[in-house]
């Protein structure tokens, strides 16, 4: 396995750390709740970074293969997934957001699917990256809200934070769904799935 393929793969390991990590202070002790800051920002950190990096490197050294153009949105998914959950079990996040987005994300797979099939790839578009880059200011956001709720939950920044946490979590999944019908509509525009067999 290539370096960017291992850093796709500490995505999906760091995942359920983190799951566990924000979940500290629920699950053993609330005394717990300053580790678990400081573990699931670094957690966080790695994460985006691996993300950031994964692509770059198999394309600058030209490592680019099937099994990373299949894993890498996978762990992508897996990652902003497991934030959202852990958002919506302290109630930070509003269900039908997370409702919208995990519709959105299990669609498109299925859609990856039928189009692996076909050997063709979905089309990327503007929405996409949008929606990709409100899934990580979502996720910023929230671990910045946990942080400042412990560290300094008086401050002005911790109180707009928080008014911010409903629109920026509104704008995700709102580009989620604008994405997948902008991929849905290009496909069938396409022709690519039109020879399978009903």
């Amino acid at each position: 396995m290539n370096t960017p393929n291992k850093l796709t793969v500490s995505r999906l390991v760091m995942a359920p750390i983190f799951f566990i990590a924000f979940h500290l202070p629920i699950w053993v002790d609330p005394r717990l709740s300053k580790l678990s800051a400081i573990l699931i920002i670094i957690l966080w950190v790695l994460t985006e970074l691996s993300d950031l990096l994964d692509g770059q490197i198999a394309r600058r050294a030209n490592l680019v293969t099937d099994l990373g153009k299949v894993m890498d949105p996978f762990a992508d998914t897996i990652s902003r997934m497991t934030y959202f959950v852990c958002f919506i079990s302290v109630s930070m996040m509003p269900i039908w957001a997370f409702i919208l987005i995990m519709w959105r994300e299990l669609s498109i797979l299925f859609v990856r699917m039928l189009m692996m099939g076909k050997g063709a790839a979905v089309p990327a578009n503007i929405w996409g990256k949008s929606k990709a880059v409100l899934y990580a200011i979502s996720g910023a956001l929230g671990i910045l809200a946990v942080n400042l709720g412990i560290w300094a939950p008086a401050s002005a920044l911790s109180a707009v934070v928080q008014k911010s946490l409903n629109p920026v979590f509104a704008l995700a999944a709102a580009a989620s769904v604008i994405s997948f019908l902008t991929y849905v509509k290009a496909i069938i525009k396409s022709g690519a799935l039109s020879s399978m067999s009903r």
